[in-house]
């Protein structure tokens, strides 16, 4: 069969938290046939969306994993990925963007841009993704989605413009207004699968007159012959359909689609919008980097009769081993054929060869150019680039934010200890935002992520999938230290014990650099320090930065610069420099005014205006800033910053009160300085801890 690549859409959905991405999917997979019968979210019924095939998945009503599937429309081949909303899991939503031509972007018609909207909309224009959005929940009480598209435009910068408008709004939501071909849609039948196509009702007529005249002229900045055509009154629709593609391939047209996935409304026209707005594979630019040319930029080209190259995005290990997903960017994977790992230097034979449908799996025998498929029990890492023919490029990596949040775990016998080792395996090959490490000190487990919940899942996970008890210890933060003034150095470092000694002197200064986490700077002259002992000077600065005096933690936002020293031509030797320049980092740290920082989150919360107070409170009690805050619909969201120290246990704190009815998000933000009171509680701390281990 030939294969047509222009028929090929590979889209993800994304937003905010419970804007309905999992009830979308599930309509979508509905209406395409991929199931026979709809279920809910939080799995009421018992069974659960099918997109949330993880039993915590469905118990919390949350997206924790993204998952993938492909569907038919209309002859259109459609590749799905379902990305969670929690901050918690941004790297899901990293990497599924990572491998998309397309997205669609949810808005709730009642709350409209909130605080993840705007993280989201970043991670699409960081990746170059295209996207149309789609305002759900005009069902709900208080729904405006013209609110939703002027936000979409004065929150996020984006020239979005109404492909349709609602009839009747929020109990009284009948179906919606096609603009382009001035007709009224209503669903009927079982699951609104049936679309009866009629005139538009009289009370809707001038309006949707107003905005297909902005759409229209909105669409001829794309298209000179169409702005010609629309002066003189002939415009056609495939010429209009022809310029919002071409705006939207460009990232700077995003047409706004309405309804509601839960009572089955505008979900059609949304699908038939994918084919026609969305990029196929070949209309989009994917590069990767020659390893043997220094890394330089290769066009890779959606082509079948070219070597292969595909990027492994995500890792899940399963009961049959591990899954690789996989999006083939050039050339096709057959099964039996060898491909290369670029990044571990191993060639080996692709064996099974699957299309995944959420959980489900489907066997087939190749992934053609542009396909997401995934492969079985290949030993690789996320991010990893497979090739053929000799090729060795590597893709572009995805941008993986830093933990900022850790938690000791302990197993409760020795078979845990065991079950626990293969899940921390397993979890830090899938996940790259979750780290782990034995500290050297207390030879306990550490686990680091992006947040309680990120962490609470995996704690929880070990349980279910590895029948493994692990107790925890107090959340703790990731504190960093720094200097703030310049300081000079002078260190010698002699050591004489029978035979050859180690003699080295290091001088110069350290300074902040806030731009820069470490820089070094050699600006010895006449050989003071022979070139062979400047990196031993760079290893040991490095080495001492590792842990900090004040309270044990890595320092940043240092300048080191060496511009003096002495070497002995027979005693001088890499590890004398190396020892030279920690011992004169050290010297010079307690002179540079030394002080801890600690991870700053942005929190937004949402709630009813008649709990405003409280949640202002709230953030007061943290040592929280208050940045900014609105109030529309009785609905109230305060965005502010707060040490992360301070918001260990506040989901249950917020809900007491405000009643349940308020909710919260936060991500990194940045790292400031600690009040002196804290900073001296810290160091208190952690002097009786290293008198207590030193015991």
């Amino acid at each position: 069969m030939d294969f047509d690549i222009s028929k090929m859409r590979n889209i993800g959905i994304s937003a905010h938290i419970d804007s309905g991405k999992t009830t979308l999917s599930e309509r979508i997979l509905f209406y395409c046939n991929k199931i026979h019968q709809i279920h809910e979210v939080r799995g009421k019924d018992g069974v659960g969306a099918v997109m949330d095939n993880m039993e915590l998945e469905r118990e919390r009503g949350i997206t924790i994993q993204s998952a993938a599937t492909q569907v038919n429309w209309k002859g259109y081949t459609i590749n799905l990925i379902d990305t969670p909303g929690h901050v918690d899991f941004t790297i899901e939503v990293e990497r599924a963007l990572r491998v998309l031509d397309g997205a669609i972007l949810i808005l709730d018609s009642v709350a409209g841009v909130q605080s993840q909207s705007i993280t989201v909309d970043r991670q699409l224009k960081r990746y170059h993704v295209p996207r149309i959005a789609f305002i759900n929940k005009c069902d709900r009480q208080g729904a405006n989605p013209f609110r939703g598209r002027m936000q979409l435009r004065e929150k996020l910068g984006l020239n979005a413009y109404m492909m349709e408008i609602p009839i009747g709004l929020e109990d009284k939501l009948e179906g919606v207004v096609d603009l382009l071909e001035m007709k009224a849609l209503y669903f009927e039948g079982k699951d609104g699968s049936e679309v009866r196509v009629a005139e538009i009702p009289a009370h809707l007529a001038a309006d949707a007159e107003k905005y297909r005249q902005e759409l229209v002229e909105a669409a001829a900045m794309f298209d000179d012959d169409l702005m010609e055509h629309v002066l003189e009154g002939t415009e056609t629709k495939e010429e209009i359909i022809s310029a919002i593609r071409k705006g939207v391939i460009a990232e700077q047209f995003v047409p706004v689609f309405l309804g509601s996935a839960h009572t089955n409304v505008g979900i059609q026209p949304l699908l038939d919008a994918v084919i026609r707005y969305l990029p196929d594979p070949t209309e989009v630019k994917n590069t990767g980097l020659d390893l043997d040319n220094n890394e330089a930029p290769v066009e890779l080209l959606p082509d079948a009769s070219k070597p292969t190259v595909a990027l492994a995005f995500k890792l899940d290990d399963g009961q049959y081993g591990q899954l690789t997903y996989v999006r083939i960017y050039q050339g096709k994977i057959v099964k039996g054929e060898d491909l290369y790992n670029t990044r571990s230097r191993k060639r080996f034979k692709v064996g099974r060869l699957v299309r995944m449908n959420s959980a489900a799996m489907e066997d087939i025998s190749e992934g053609t150019p542009g396909d997401i498929v995934a492969l079985f029990g290949i030993d690789c890492a996320s991010g990893d680039t497979f090739c053929s023919n000799g090729l060795n490029y590597s893709m572009a990596s995805m941008f993986v934010p830093n933990p900022v949040i850790s938690l000791a775990i302990t197993p409760k016998n020795k078979k845990d200890a065991d079950q626990m080792g293969k899940a921390l395996n397993r979890f830090t090959k899938e996940d790259p935002t979750f780290q782990t490490y034995v500290d050297p000190e207390s030879n306990q487990t550490i686990i680091k992520g992006m947040g309680e919940l990120h962490l609470g899942v995996y704690v929880e996970r070990m349980k279910r999938e590895y029948n493994c008890e692990v107790e925890t210890g107090a959340p703790q933060v990731a504190y960093r230290e720094t200097i703030t003034q310049r300081a000079e150095f002078n260190y010698t470092h002699k050591k004489q014990s029978g035979g050859s000694g180690q003699y080295g002197r290091v001088a110069g200064f350290m300074e902040p650099d806030p731009e820069k986490d470490y820089e070094f700077v050699d600006s010895i002259k006449g050989g003071a320090i022979p070139n062979e002992y400047i990196p031993s000077c760079d290893k040991g600065f490095r080495k001492a930065m590792e842990k900090g005096s004040l309270i044990g933690f890595p320092i940043v936002n240092v300048k080191c610069t060496i511009n003096d020293g002495q070497y002995h031509p027979v005693d001088s030797s890499d590890i004398a420099f190396q020892i030279a320049a920690i011992g004169a980092f050290r010297e010079a740290y307690t002179k540079a005014k030394p002080v801890i920082l600690e991870p700053i989150m942005k929190v937004s919360i949402e709630g009813p205006t008649e709990f405003q107070g409280n949640m202002f409170g709230l953030i007061n009690q943290r040592r929280g800033v208050i940045i900014d805050s609105t109030d529309e619909n009785n609905q109230s969201t305060v965005n502010a910053e707060v040490p992360l120290s301070e918001m260990f246990g506040f989901s249950t704190i917020l809900r007491s009160s405000t009643q349940g009815k308020a909710e919260f998000t936060m991500e990194f933000e940045k790292y400031g300085k600690v009040p002196n009171s804290v900073a001296e509680t810290l160091m208190k701390e952690y002097q009786e801890k290293r008198k207590a281990e030193q015991r």
